[in-house]
């Protein structure tokens, strides 16, 4: 028999399990104490404890990245709250619906000079687009339903404090569902794309530049490239979209992408953005004519010259671009420039790989893993020289997937986004890849890992550096200072923490560790003693 009386707690994760909640990511503290009691009395919604809560808003972004629902994390009131910012910055930058449950003041405490009181609505104001105080408890539902359904339509951060005497009061409201949404048929027509395809039709150089908004299309965009005969180049969240072999595909572009992409990309006359926001300044075409396609195109803001945009899903619109497209006489010579760059990026990406020497270069290491990895596994990455190293040598199949902090662009993303993959993914390999300054701001999570037994794979890059920034103050004239790392023994600290850990002594052995790694049964680590490298493209800027 259901029941008809709940705790306000009781009724918040009743609640959250039918918007389909699986987990909370959080730090116990004692303004949320009425929630873990009731975490810790049912099992519709497992409670992952972890050492930080900026681990806690990664793990929730990255969830919320990898399936599109909503992810949730929780913390204490003040400096807990506090503490979720750098992850839920994350979160907001790349749109990913989270929804963050911060404990509060007493009723009669707020505003007062009480223990940790902040008036979190105003913290979290710059992050969460929607953020109420819980006032009494008969409104927690329709608080709860406002913010699920604010997050997940407008995919950004929304945010409940509730007061910490809250979570203990009586309700008889009941939880029900989110309410089912109809699409409807898409309204585009070729009649209704007319100005697109009349710019499209004037291309004599055209290109697609294709996001993670292109992954239900990637077949679509291809056979508009073959048509339209353009080239193909991805922004990170592209990556792994299209095989390696796609004969229109010149990889990425930008810093760490394909170093030749800009020779053709500046001489575009018509650039069609597919489903990313991301736009490479000082690599684009000076008088390009730009059309770009997005789901929330009336909410981008990310100042690109757009001359016609599309508000609509890449999957519904580009196959009618394609059929209106019937006809059109592509420039050969075109398509054989794209072409010919692209074969000369395929046979020099091929070389760097292969850079022999120890400690091992960059190149190489990210070659051992295209080799090694599973065809459909998940790559975290952190930010900094791994992200354009991988961005640069890379080369993913097709059915693997690659998650990242994108416009945030913080250091710790990569170890809290793994755990977070690997709980919502068991039987997919995940593998993270982070430098040794990232891997630092979240080093004591690896215990996170072994507490819930988590069989993730953390490669690092380590060549006691903040190699990223260390080139570009070389490139900028200034002085170093601050950029050399103090690293312990990651092994050795891997090893305490209950991981296996891994150190391969020579570029030779690189695959053989890796493969052993890969395929043990528990968390690893892979120490990988990186050599310190200018990256080729930073010398001349």
């Amino acid at each position: 028999m259901e029941k008809t009386e709940r705790t306000v707690a009781e009724l918040i994760l009743d609640q959250l399990s039918l918007f389909g909640v699986k987990r909370i990511y959080g730090v116990v503290g004692d303004a949320i104490f009425g929630l873990i009691d009731a975490l810790a009395k049912q099992d519709k919604i497992k409670f992952i404890a972890v050492k930080h809560e900026s681990t806690a808003a990664f793990m929730a972004s990255a969830e919320a990245k990898l399936t599109g629902n909503l992810a949730v994390c929780t913390a204490t009131m003040g400096p807990g709250a506090a503490n979720l910012l750098n992850g839920l910055g994350d979160a907001y930058a790349d749109k990913a619906p989270v929804l963050v449950i911060t404990g509060q003041a007493p009723r009669n405490k707020i505003g007062m000079a009480y223990k940790q009181y902040i008036n979190q609505q105003e913290l979290l104001k710059p992050f969460a687009s929607y953020s109420e105080n819980l006032a009494s408890q008969d409104a927690i539902i329709e608080l709860l339903h406002k913010a699920a359904q604010t997050s997940l339509g407008q995919r950004v951060v929304s945010h409940l404090s509730v007061p910490k005497d809250l979570f203990d009061k009586i309700v008889t409201v009941k939880p029900r569902p989110l309410p089912t949404v109809i699409e409807g048929v898409s309204t585009f027509t070729k009649e209704s794309l007319e100005q697109a395809t009349a710019i499209m039709k004037t291309a004599k150089r055209p290109m697609i530049m294709a996001g993670a908004g292109s992954a239900a299309a990637p077949e679509a965009v291809e056979e508009l490239a073959e048509r339209w005969g353009a080239g193909i180049l991805t922004s990170l969240g592209g990556k792994g979209l299209f095989d390696e072999s796609s004969p229109n595909l010149l990889q990425g572009i930008g810093e760490g992408g394909n170093p030749y992409a800009p020779e053709v990309f500046k001489k575009a006359d018509v650039v069609l953005l597919a489903g990313t926001t991301w736009w490479p300044e000082g690599y684009v075409p000076t008088d390009a004519r730009i059309i770009q396609i997005d789901k929330n195109f009336d909410k981008i803001e990310k100042g690109i010259p757009t001359e016609l945009g599309i508000t609509g899903e890449t999957q519904e619109v580009i196959p009618l671009l394609t059929e209106s497209l019937q006809g059109f006489q592509r420039s050969e010579d075109w398509i054989s420039s794209c072409r010919e760059i692209k074969e000369k990026w395929t046979r020099q990406n091929e070389q760097e790989g292969k850079t022999a020497g120890y400690p091992i270069h960059p190149s190489r290491i990210v070659r051992a893993l295209d080799q090694t990895a599973a065809e459909d596994a998940i790559f975290t990455l952190d930010t900094g020289n791994v992200t354009i190293w991988m961005n640069r040598n890379f080369r993913p199949q097709k059915q693997q997937a690659v998650l990242f902090s994108g416009y945030w662009r913080t250091m710790g993303f990569g170890l809290p986004a793994a755990m977070a993959a690997k709980l919502e993914k068991p039987n997919k390999q995940v593998v993270a890849v982070v430098g040794d300054g990232g891997l630092q701001m979240t080093l004591a999570d690896l215990l996170t890992a072994s507490r819930y037994e988590l069989n993730i794979t953390v490669i690092v890059m380590n060549n006691h550096a903040l190699q990223m920034e260390r080139d570009k103050l070389k490139a900028e004239g200034g002085e170093e200072v601050g950029v050399e790392l103090t690293n312990p023994d990651f092994v050795k600290v891997a090893e305490a923490c209950g991981w296996k850990g891994f150190c391969p002594q020579s570029d030779t052995d690189l695959e053989s560790v890796l493969q052993e790694a890969l395929n043990t049964n528990s968390p690893t680590l892979v120490d990988v003693r990186t050599k310190q490298v200018t990256f080729p493209e930073s010398k001349n800027k």
